[in-house]
């Protein structure tokens, strides 16, 4: 059987996360932040002072990468890591004061991206759309490798 990439669910949708993220990259570099700091941030917008493996685990992705996120996170100024007060060898992950005031803009940023992308899309096939990539996404393998 042939391969053709325009039929391939993985080639259509990593080809699809690179237009969001170019196009998020474009609307969030003026806020001073990237792509690459956008999902944990999120993630801390929803729930400040989460540790290190708690982001790992909730974005999917490698310990290590978490670690040099953080770490240029805490080098512009986003984030500070502090000892947990009832386990002294856990660090949480705090938002800093300018995080805090990032999260407006920034999720504008998302939402008029999000709507450029999907503005040839009905309602309905919007709801659905998410609806089938949310149940893709639920659908993964336990013990598949993460991203890196």
């Amino acid at each position: 059987m042939a391969f053709a990439k325009d039929q391939s669910a993985g080639y259509l949708a990593n080809h699809m996360a690179r237009i969001f993220a170019h196009g998020l990259t474009a609307r969030i570099k003026p806020l001073g932040l990237t792509t690459g700091t956008f999902p944990a941030l999120l993630e801390l917008w929803e729930t400040d002072g989460l540790t290190q493996k708690q982001l790992v685990e909730r974005l999917d992705i490698e310990q290590a990468t978490m670690a040099n996120t953080l770490a240029r996170m805490e080098r512009d100024g986003l984030v500070v890591r502090k000892k947990d007060t009832n386990d002294g060898r856990v660090q949480r992950v705090w938002l800093t004061d300018r995080a805090r005031d990032l999260r407006g803009p920034a999720i504008a940023a998302a939402q008029e991206e999000n709507a450029v992308r999907l503005a040839g899309l009905t309602e309905d096939e919007r709801r659905q759309f998410i609806a089938l990539l949310q149940k893709v996404i639920r659908t993964k393998t336990p013990g598949e490798p993460r991203d890196a």
